[in-house]
C-alpha cells in the first residue's frame, strides 16, 4: 500500500526531529511549513489556517498514492503500521489515532473523549489522520474551518465511509499544562466543530450530541477547576459560532 505523509508545521522549531522520524518510517513526505526552510521535502506556505496548509500539501501527493497521512509536526508516532493495516478493509475511508499527552488536564479530557469515540465518531484527532486518497479527491478542497480534522471526519460519515478510531497506533505530544489554558483550547476547537457541522451532514446521533453539548457542559463543574474551564471554553466556542465567527486562522492551540 502506497502511503504519502503531509506534515503540518506552523514554524521550523520541530522540523529536524520530525524529518528524522518520517525518514525512519520510510515513507515519502512533504512538510508544509509557515517558515521558509532550505530542505528538499519542506515547502513554504504562509499560515492562513490548517485547512489551507492541507489543501496546499495535497498538490504534492502522487496520483498513485493509496493513503494520505496527515501529521502534526510536534508529535511522535508509535505503531504506525497498526493504523495502516486497517485499510485492508476496502470500506474504511478514515483512520484517526489515540493521542497521549505527557501531563496536564488533557490527560483527563482524553480519557472522557476516547471512551465516547470508541462508540461514536464524534470528533477526530488531527495529530495523525490517515485518509484514503480516493476519498480525499471527493471532498477537496477543504472549506475554511478551525476544526479541519472534524470536518474531514464528518464528510466521511456523510458520504457513508467507514471511520475507525485506532488505539494501537498513537501519537505522543504536549498540550496545556494548567487548567486555565483549557478555556482557550476548548473555545477554539468547539467553535471549529460547529463550523464543521454547518458544512456537513454527519449522522443524526453526532448532530444531536453537539446540539445538547452546550446544555450539558455545566455538568463538568463537578470535576473542579479543569471542569470549570472546559465548560466555559465549550460555551464560549458555541457562542462564537452563534455570533457568526467563521474564521479559520491557523493559531496555536494554547497559550
Amino acid at each position: 500500500m502506497k502511503v504519502f505523509f503531509i506534515v503540518l508545521a506552523r514554524d521550523a522549531s520541530a522540523l529536524e526531529k520530525k524529518v528524522r522520524e518520517i525518514n525512519g518510517l520510510g515513507y515519502p513526505y512533504k512538510i508544509v511549513c509557515g517558515e521558509k526552510v532550505n530542505h528538499q521535502n519542506v515547502v513554504y506556505r504562509e499560515p492562513k489556517g490548517k485547512y489551507d496548509a492541507i489543501n496546499y500539501g495535497l498538490m504534492f501527493v502522487p496520483s498513485e498514492t493509496d493513503v494520505v497521512a496527515f501529521n502534526d509536526v510536534d508529535t511522535e508516532i508509535h505503531n504506525f503500521e497498526d493504523a495502516l493495516r486497517l485499510f485492508q478493509d476496502e470500506n474504511v475511508s478514515l483512520v484517526f489515532v489515540k493521542v497521549n499527552v505527557t501531563h496536564g488536564p488533557q490527560l483527563t479530557f482524553y480519557s472522557f473523549l476516547d471512551a465516547l469515540r470508541k462508540r461514536i465518531s464524534i470528533a477526530a484527532s488531527g495529530e495523525l489522520m490517515l485518509v484514503r486518497h480516493e476519498f480525499l479527491k471527493n471532498i477537496m478542497p477543504l472549506k475554511g474551518c478551525k476544526a479541519e480534522d472534524s470536518y474531514i471526519l464528518f464528510k466521511a460519515l456523510e458520504k457513508g465511509g467507514k471511520t475507525v478510531f485506532c488505539e494501537e497506533c498513537y501519537v505522543t505530544t504536549k498540550r496545556t499544562t494548567r487548567a486555565e489554558q483549557e478555556e482557550g483550547y476548548k473555545r477554539r476547537t468547539v467553535g471549529g466543530i460547529y463550523q464543521a457541522l454547518s458544512m456537513t451532514r454527519p449522522p443524526v446521533v453526532v448532530r444531536l450530541f453537539y446540539t445538547l453539548l452546550p446544555f450539558v457542559s455545566p455538568l463538568l463543574l463537578v470535576l473542579g477547576k479543569k471542569g470549570y474551564y472546559w465548560a466555559k471554553g465549550i460555551l464560549l466556542g458555541y457562542v462564537d459560532y452563534a455570533r457568526g465567527d467563521r474564521t479559520a486562522a491557523w493559531q496555536p492551540t494554547y497559550a
